[in-house]
């Protein structure tokens, strides 16, 4: 399925009566389209995994989480970490583009430590919603490996913004 294509599928699929239903719940609303996930999984399907669909459909700054849905893994690179993460607006969107990380272990270590320090508030929500997927994702490692965190999670307990308290208060309680 080609670009073209899928945004065509978006826009006849897109409920507005939905966008403002998101918005309610702190989605940030400009271009999105409202699609439920069961139809973006569909499109998935049809997709299959495309590192260079989900470039080019992240870059037209759709607000789906379309992009992260198609995401081949194993080719994100750190800089498409960092280009993505700036371009975070919305949790629902952060959430979704974190998971994608998971098979990056190392890499995503390093981005839990560069991440927790930053300003914008959803990158700082990504570094602890890094640390909820670690724990889910990786079944072998011990608590220790999460202990290295325990300083990051007490110093942006303070932090009052919303999303990163919520992401905090998740880290904490994954692990």
């Amino acid at each position: 399925m080609e670009y073209e294509a899928i945004i065509q599928e978006l826009e006849s699929l897109s409920k507005p009566e939905n966008v403002k239903g998101m918005a309610r719940f702190g989605i940030n609303s400009k271009k999105v389209y409202g699609i439920k996930m069961p139809e973006l999984r569909h499109i998935t399907k049809k997709t299959g995994k495309n590192h260079e669909l989900a470039e080019k459909l992240w870059h037209a700054g759709y607000n789906e989480i379309l992009a992260s849905l198609i995401e081949e893994p194993k080719n994100v690179t750190e800089d498409q970490m960092e280009k993505w993460a700036i371009g975070f607006n919305s949790w629902d969107i952060c959430d979704h583009v974190v998971s994608i990380y998971s098979i990056k272990l190392l890499l995503f270590i390093k981005k839990i430590f560069e991440w927790s320090e930053r300003k914008e508030e959803f990158i700082k929500r990504a570094a602890f919603t890094l640390i909820s997927v670690l724990a889910v994702h990786d079944k072998k490692s011990t608590d220790n490996k999460f202990k290295q965190f325990y300083p990051l999670i007490i110093r942006e307990s303070t932090d009052n913004r919303n999303y990163v308290k919520k992401a905090v208060n998740w880290a904490l309680r994954q692990k």
